[in-house]
């Protein structure tokens, strides 16, 4: 406290001040950025991926985040954005001749350069460590560095050949305001997604309602054209003019020539049969009687022997 032994205070150790903001050391963010994975925070290998907003993962914690989401993981909230293995795109990397790997300093007498990286620039060769901007293609996953692509300007990408457009560039580990515009155009993007989805649907489902309409149209001509050639005519109705209350033509229907399907035909009409056979019916002309044939009705009690 002072004051015993002649001992002056000074006044920041009576006095508490606020607290300083503590600096983060450059070195150790950039190596946690561009060597660590952003979600499992282990260091990156190979298959390395690369989310729509710029982010490093390793392809291995990705697929073990997406098959089980329910589990609790760190630093989950920085992979919210990722629904599917297609939101992720698996990067080609050119390697570092100069790495020489992380063995080889294992007593912990040589210098060891914290800048140096696994991976460098195909095009200049600078090194990726996060002190240059890189950018990769999400057609193809080639990542180049900025310089590269501002200096030699071509329209096909430097290591595969495929068509190169603006659009399709994402920054890597880019600052908050990259990321805020990489999130606005990953949001345009899904939403004309959305969009496009939903007028496919309509039009398949127009589509196959007309299909549906046309095909009831062809059965229903195929009956009718069936129902024709088996030789049923439709009976026809003329028209003749005659006397009618309402002041309109009555119209008559005459019988069919042939045989109608479905009506009733006499056996005494059929040709194929004999005489025996058809003197059986009553409606023979044998089994006819006229009136004086006939004779009243007696009536008797069974009881009368």
């Amino acid at each position: 406290m002072g004051c015993d032994g002649g001992t002056i205070p000074k006044r920041h150790e009576l006095v508490k001040g606020p607290k300083k903001v503590e600096k983060v050391d450059k070195n150790a963010e950039l190596a946690a950025k561009w060597k660590y994975c952003a979600l499992s925070q282990e260091k990156l290998k190979r298959p390395i991926v690369a989310c729509e907003l710029g982010r490093l993962y390793n392809k291995d914690a990705i697929i073990e985040y997406l098959l089980d989401k329910s589990a609790e993981r760190p630093n989950s909230e920085v992979v919210a954005h990722i629904r599917n293995i297609k939101d992720v795109k698996e990067l080609n990397l050119t390697d570092n001749p100069a790495w020489e790997g992380e063995r080889h300093n294992i007593k912990g007498d040589c210098y060891e350069d914290m800048h140096c990286s696994m991976f460098i620039c195909p095009v200049v060769g600078l090194e990726m460590n996060g002190k240059h901007k890189f950018l990769f293609l999400q057609t193809c996953g080639c990542v180049f560095s900025e310089r590269a692509l501002r200096e030699i300007k071509t329209e096909i990408c430097h290591k595969c050949g495929d068509p190169l457009q603006e659009d399709d560039l994402v920054t890597l580990n880019g600052t908050k305001e990259e990321v805020e515009k990489l999130q606005k155009a990953m949001e345009e993007r899904r939403a004309k997604a959305k969009t496009a989805k939903k007028s496919k649907k309509s039009k398949a489902t127009k589509v196959s309602k007309s299909q549906d309409l046309t095909g009831s149209c062809d059965t229903s001509e195929t009956k009718s054209t069936s129902l024709n050639g088996e030789g049923s005519s439709a009976s026809r109705s003329d028209s003749a003019p005659g006397p009618s209350t309402s002041g309109e033509c009555s119209k008559t229907l005459k019988a069919p020539p042939g045989p109608v399907i479905g009506s009733k035909r006499s056996i005494q009409d059929m040709k194929d049969k004999s005489e025996t056979y058809k003197s059986l019916f009553t409606s023979h002309s044998s089994a006819k009687r006229t009136k004086d044939q006939i004779s009243n009705w007696v009536t008797h009690t069974p009881y009368h022997f």
